[in-house]
């Protein structure tokens, strides 16, 4: 920010749309600029009040509550972020679907979904930008940055608490493109394996088959055998972190292009023979009951021409 505009006492008013929010997702983006950091650190100290009482950060605002937010330093920092031209172009061209609800953006490889750790400008960041007239406007769930395709956003808070029950519910049908390293083991149609997220010394997050972790369950059905490779249609059951991608190496045939659970050896192959240069995951579709009109809606995102050319020159 070139300017402090949160450095007086101010007053802020929930408006119905963000009714069931937690309190520090509103905040995060309300004080846009401010360190999420600083921010936990104010609802520690009771400098941000609702209603005038002390709250924590996991509290769920209701409609017309008002939110008293203590004067807060910022320090100077450059320009604000800005969506590049291409950026800008690529967000116009790939909308897979929209209404009054819901926007669906067939996001690109390389493309975070939120800001954070050295990123200025994720998916959300961006498309708010592109989108001010919008009031509201939030990921309604999550795709890893070098994964393409169908990215849902939610334009009314109710669409957004309803579609993410429905996701709990296994009533989002959510389907992905992976190739995966050599043959396919015969007859697995299920990985029921838990995961569990892990920390290394390096400060890396790294998932793993743990018996203590989170129920998970991938289905995966082939779509294409190749000499070296198999080309596998995947439906996700649960939605964990890096699941494909962990469940995948767990059944012995790690996903190409994986710089975190792949191999190496075969990643390098790839690269330098066939040219494939990111993570050959893309969820291509998504099928779901829309929470305004009721009617079932499919959107499918085309695998990317740098995919398709991979398997094109992948020996049969």
């Amino acid at each position: 920010m070139q300017e402090n505009q949160f450095n007086k006492v101010s007053f802020v008013e929930v408006d119905p749309e963000y009714e069931g929010q937690r309190l520090d997702n509103f905040l995060i983006r309300h004080l846009k600029g401010v360190p999420k950091s600083r921010i936990y650190n104010l609802l520690r100290k009771g400098e941000i009040r609702v209603n005038k009482g002390r709250v924590k950060a996991d509290t769920r605002l209701k409609a017309d509550d008002v939110v008293r937010i203590a004067p807060i330093r910022v320090a100077e920092s450059g320009a604000p972020a800005e969506v590049g031209r291409q950026l800008k172009r690529y967000l116009s061209e790939n909308i897979l679907f929209e209404d009054d609800g819901l926007l669906i953006l067939n996001k690109p490889s390389g493309l975070a979904v939120h800001g954070g750790s050295g990123i200025s400008l994720g998916a959300i960041e961006a498309m708010r930008l592109e989108r001010p007239e919008l009031r509201f406007l939030e990921l309604v769930h999550r795709l890893d940055r070098e994964t393409s395709g169908c990215l849902m956003f939610a334009k009314k808070r109710s669409v957004l608490v309803e579609i993410q029950q429905a996701m709990q519910r296994n009533q989002i049908q959510k389907n992905y493109l992976a190739l995966v390293k050599g043959v396919w083991p015969k007859g697995k149609s299920t990985v029921n394996a838990p995961l569990r997220k892990n920390q290394l010394s390096s400060g890396e997050r790294i998932v793993r088959v743990d018996v203590d972790g989170k129920a998970s369950v991938t289905h995966f059905k082939i779509n294409r055998r190749f000499k070296e490779a198999t080309l596998l249609d995947v439906t996700l059951e649960t939605g964990r972190t890096h699941q494909i991608r962990v469940h995948s190496q767990f059944s012995g045939t790690p996903v190409a292009g994986d710089d975190k659970y792949g191999d190496k050896e075969f990643n390098d192959h790839l690269r330098s023979e066939l040219g494939l240069r990111r993570l050959f995951l893309h969820a291509c579709r998504l099928r779901f009951k829309h929470p305004l009109s009721g009617d079932w809606v499919e959107v499918e995102a085309q695998i990317p021409s740098d995919l398709a050319a991979v398997l094109d020159k992948l020996p049969k």
